[in-house]
């Protein structure tokens, strides 16, 4: 269980952590709280299972892992397990709805988007992984 909360001194892993924390708060707080355009956990839960399959209790599971990357992220505890949620969710998101529609992000007008954005933040999220969270984190202190 160390492993867990084992981590080199280094602000890189800082970097990674604040881009996702940032990042999911945002796109979180849309798919769970309707902020910012978005529709709401009851509507966007629903859309998942309409659209791809995804029975209920996968969706919420979903919206936890993106509403929980934002805390452990911006604190730096128990970035590890977190950070392997969110790949696992974000590998999920890119061959369910990104894969089909090529590599690049905006790739034409009423075109969805391609998997360069999904694979970015699940790169992001496997460092994590490997690497902890990095500078000014509470599993830095709890490794020592």
């Amino acid at each position: 269980m160390e492993w867990l909360f084992q981590t080199t001194d280094t602000l890189a892993f800082l970097f990674l952590r604040f881009g996702l924390a940032v990042t999911f708060f945002m796109h979180g707080t849309q798919h769970a709280f309707g902020w910012h355009g978005g529709k709401g956990a009851k509507s966007q839960v629903t859309g998942w299972r309409d659209k791809y399959g995804i029975p209920l209790p996968m969706g919420i599971l979903a919206l936890v892992i993106e509403l929980s990357t934002v805390v452990c992220m911006a604190i730096g505890f128990f970035v590890r397990p977190v950070a392997l949620g969110l790949a696992g969710f974000m590998l999920f998101a890119t061959f369910l709805s990104h894969w089909e529609h090529g590599f690049f992000l905006a790739s034409a007008p009423g075109k969805g988007s391609g998997i360069e954005y999904t694979m970015a933040l699940t790169l992001m999220a496997l460092t994590i992984t490997v690497g902890g969270a990095g500078a000014l984190s509470v599993d830095i202190m709890l490794g020592r």
